[in-house]
């Protein structure tokens, strides 16, 4: 970590939206007063807390103690015995929960499916005895590696029914990477399909894993789902048909009764280079974290229906499209394939196809939407949305805006919702009828979460002082270790700013205690003495009307240490052109100050991002550079935009 001044916040947002009464009145924390209650009750005794909400889960056998805290290593309800595919499935089985539909399922080319909740226990049930009839035992990890599909969400319940650790990895991996995956894990399966729709395409997967399996000497067994009636080769006594391997399964398989820590599963975080980081997460912890953060943060009814656009590769997948979203017993809903294919508006027409009240997706998308125009969701009933939520990054205030009043139509609370793969669970958020929203600000802590920006010696610093978005104590969901890695573990996130979980983001709270997270401190520019947090450059960028989206990285500089270098997207309608440069320029100036004035603007039809949508501002880093790209870019959704960026440095 940077041993240099702190961050200088300089975004400057006032705008206020308190929650409308109607929702208030109906929601689960109703004012800012329940909710600072709840807070200080987590507070002063935070097992307490936790241990309440646990015995709202179904237990095989209680837990003996709430919390074991070896600094940095914890155990939460040790002694308990718990299943999350029962939770998920089994408890919904005893009511009229077991005709209600779990995923409402919508393939890329139009084809769609509806699992209910009996539906889903039942190919569950079956895919967990195909498991154990491949020879895969409680303990054994299984590589997932499928597009969205539901047998998906079907394999990773199966794995955690019988005990089996699994490891899902995004399907727009390579085969190198899932290679080295697989390996760290040390898989003895892989679920997989012959391939998946993006964009109109066929996305292969059996081929990749195919290459891969080339140097994975664990694998033993791989069963393919058929999604696309792609040609495939499949090796004898070594590769089988989802479908053939279903036909004689049993649909009786009881869930294992596991304990409180046992591994659930392992997800790996992309990294620039180097060996990847196996994300550790156990079973009790980890499905009260989501379970009740998905219930409170998205106000969950019996009657929604709730879609969250993520991936199921990622952690937001795992914790809020499946485990956190199915232990409330609400139907959620899984996309395929591209958010604008065939054309721009096919999120809005699932909305509006499904009557969706909960959305939740990525900044990104937002602005990849706003670059669309505002007719695309004009052309949908949209009236069923009542809450709205965003992850992945911290948003920029214009965004907000437009998702708020285009989107929401000024009705619809908007989330904005802080946490990471390795938190397991929503961190920082607004409780939709409880806290007041700030454009920008993913407002105020969970309730039994001690966040708080210090600096680099562990001190609190002043209200409106950038530092280190640090979390001060255990919480349930929180990860357990990197996989076969306690000492990088240790090293990475607790070793920074000691005795405290570093989350590797900067970010200031305001004077009404509300955190504004600016970003990564990796991207972290430092200009003339000055550490500043490129998302709040961006932010001023956006806020200009001709620009639809902008990613600023530093570059080199031989007279300043460091320039700033923004790539911006312009709105439909809009021309590059020198005057426009100067204007933004000018404009940056003005909302923030000359010292963000950005030294190089280049417009580009197109930011590289991954296919969740995160811009990769390492790869702007190198071209703003004049580098050569390094490091793993398997995970870029389109790589003509890394060629042309490239062309038009030549």
């Amino acid at each position: 970590m940077a041993r240099e001044k702190e961050i200088t916040s300089v975004l400057n947002e006032r705008r206020l939206f308190k929650p409308k009464k109607e929702f208030s009145k109906a929601a689960h924390l109703s004012s800012l007063e329940a909710y600072k209650r709840l807070y200080r009750k987590a507070e002063k005794d935070p097992e307490a807390f936790w241990a309440g909400l646990a015995k709202e889960l179904s237990w095989f056998k209680p837990w003996k103690k709430v919390l074991e805290w070896k600094p940095p290593f914890a155990k939460w309800f040790v002694g308990g015995k718990i299943n999350i595919a029962y939770n998920c499935l089994d408890r919904h089985l005893e009511g009229w929960r077991k005709n209600k539909a779990a995923i409402i399922w919508e393939g890329e080319p139009g084809d769609s499916r509806v699992l209910t909740y009996q539906d889903l226990h039942r190919e569950v049930s079956k895919f967990a005895n195909v498991l154990k009839g491949q020879g895969v035992v409680k303990g054994d990890r299984v590589a997932i590696y499928m597009p969205m599909i539901p047998e998906l969400a079907i394999a990773m319940l199966a794995c955690a029914r019988i005990g089996a650790t699994h490891s899902i990895i995004f399907g727009g991996f390579s085969a190198t990477a899932l290679r080295d995956r697989i390996n760290d894990a040390e898989a003895r399966l892989v679920v997989t399909a012959d391939g998946g729709y993006r964009k109109g395409e066929v996305v292969t997967l059996k081929e990749k894993v195919d290459e891969a399996l080339k140097e994975t000497p664990g694998v033993q067994r791989v069963v393919v789902v058929r999604r696309t009636n792609t040609p495939v080769e499949m090796q004898a006594d070594r590769d089988f048909w989802w479908h053939d391997l279903m036909k004689t399964a049993s649909d009786q398989c009881s869930a294992e009764a596991l304990d409180s820590e046992h591994p659930l599963f392992i997800l790996y975080t992309s990294g620039t280079t180097g060996k990847p980081k196996g994300i550790v997460h156990t079973t009790a912890g980890y499905l009260l974290g989501t379970t009740v953060t998905a219930r409170w943060i998205f106000d969950l009814k019996e009657t929604d229906t709730y879609w969250c656009t993520a991936d199921i590769g990622w952690v937001t997948g795992h914790s809020y499209v499946i485990y956190g979203i199915l232990s409330n017993g609400v139907t959620t809903v899984m996309y395929e394939g591209a958010p604008t294919y065939p054309q721009p508006d096919r999120i809005w027409e699932i909305i509006d196809k499904y009557k969706v009240n909960i959305l939740y997706t990525a900044p990104t998308a937002i602005r990849a939407l706003i670059k669309m125009g505002e007719e695309w969701p004009k052309r949908h009933d949209l009236s069923s949305l009542r809450l709205l939520g965003t992850v992945g990054e911290p948003i920029n205030p214009e965004a907000w805006m437009w998702y708020h009043q285009v989107i929401g139509k000024g009705r619809s609370p908007i989330v904005d919702t802080w946490w990471q793969t390795e938190t397991g669970a929503i961190m920082i958020t607004p409780l939709p009828g409880a806290i007041p929203t700030k454009p920008g600000s993913a407002t105020l802590p969970f309730p039994g979460i001690a966040a708080d920006v210090v600096n680099r010696e562990g001190e609190s610093v002043p209200a409106n002082v950038g530092g280190y978005l640090v979390i001060k104590r255990p919480w349930p969901s929180m990860l357990r270790t990197v996989w076969k890695d306690p000492e990088r573990y240790k090293k990475q996130y607790w070793s920074d700013i000691p005795g405290v979980y570093f989350t590797g983001d900067g970010a200031r709270r305001d004077k009404d205690g509300y955190f504004w997270v600016m970003g990564r401190v990796d991207d972290v520019i430092n200009v003339a003495g000055h550490r500043l947090g490129t998302m709040e450059i961006e932010s001023a960028l956006v806020s200009h009307s001709t620009v639809a989206e902008a990613a600023v990285v530093g570059r080199p500089d031989e007279l300043k240490g460091t320039a700033i270098s923004a790539f911006v997207t312009l709105e439909l309608g809009n021309a590059p052109s020198d005057p426009l440069k100067e204007a933004l320029r000018a404009h940056v100036v003005k909302e923030i100050g000359a010292i963000a004035r950005p030294d190089d603007i280049r417009f580009t039809e197109n930011l590289p991002k991954t296919r969740s949508g995160k811009i990769m501002r390492r790869l702007l880093r190198d071209i703003a550079a004049g580098r050569e790209t390094i490091g793993d870019t398997t995970t870029l959704e389109d790589y003509t935009v890394l060629a042309k960026l490239r062309q038009e440095e030549e």
